[in-house]
């Protein structure tokens, strides 16, 4: 295992290599503020843009967060309204979908960056990202000559929440946070009320569980069209699925009549099933 320091000079070495100023696709991830964080390291805040791709998608409270972290590094931060919605093949949601996201997430960077007179792009893909077979929206980021220094200093997620600790990054253990369309079931049309819905559940849902004294790693609410499934980290699938408000919150959010059930969280879930 490479230590910290090795993967600090690798990354850095990558950063380097770049041979100029960069935008940053910057989710406020802890992949992405990692790639940031080694930019301003390398390049100083001046040398680097973070832009932070803001629609339906983006779950309430993830862009102050991003802002936040951006501020403290000293780096420029800007919100690009991004119109995935508009994309028939997002809105169809077949495997696909990230890939019709990723093109749209990443032409209004760069478009943006370019205004600002940077040449380049770069994401928080890291190595694990490269070999998960559901990951369309890379391919959209190799098409349009997308930067990815983690993956190519060779580190893999847990190398990131490492590398980020060891720099004391606040993302180092931030639990992933992908688009809200995710959680939207393969073949179910993605719609501004779907994710809206998925978004309030999700938050109401982490009120009750914290008012329960039940502090959760991962949380996720699926529209599976006919039904909601809540998936909670193993340990809390039984208390969570014991609250008694659980389905007022749920219909509450806009899971109206639907039933739901309460499961162990699985990342990528609904790659591989329904």
């Amino acid at each position: 295992m490479p230590s910290d320091d090795t993967l600090e000079h690798r990354l850095e070495d990558r950063v380097r290599a770049l041979g100029g100023p960069f935008a940053v696709a910057y989710s406020g991830g802890a992949d992405s503020a990692l790639v940031l964080a080694a930019a301003v390291r390398v390049l100083g805040p001046e040398r680097v843009l973070a832009v932070t791709a803001v629609s339906e998608s983006l779950a309430d409270g993830e862009l102050s967060h991003a802002r936040r972290l951006a501020d403290e590094l000293g780096v420029t931060h800007l919100a690009a309204r991004t119109y995935e919605l508009a994309k028939p093949g997002y809105r169809a949601n077949g495997p696909d979908r990230c890939y019709f996201c990723k093109s749209e997430v990443l032409d209004t960077i760069a478009a943006l960056a370019h205004r600002q007179g940077l040449e380049m792009v770069a994401t928080g893909t890291n190595v694990d990202d490269a070999a998960d077979p559901y990951r369309p929206g890379i391919r959209a980021g190799r098409e349009r000559g997308i930067r990815t220094p983690l993956l190519d200093a060779g580190l893999t997620k847990a190398d990131v929440r490492r590398l980020s600790r060891h720099w004391s990054l606040p993302t180092w253990n931030k639990p992933a946070t992908p688009c809200l369309a995710s959680r939207v079931r393969y073949g179910i049309e993605v719609t501004p009320y779907r994710l809206a819905r998925v978004d309030r559940a999700e938050a109401a849902i982490r009120a009750l569980l914290a008012e329960a004294g039940l502090q959760v790693t991962d949380l996720r609410v699926r529209d599976l069209g006919d039904r909601a499934r809540v998936e909670v980290d193993p340990a809390f699938v039984t208390r969570t699925a014991a609250l008694p408000s659980l389905a007022e919150a749920l219909a509450a959010a806009g899971f109206v009549d639907l039933p739901h059930q309460v499961e162990p969280f699985r990342s990528g879930r609904l790659n591989i099933d329904s």
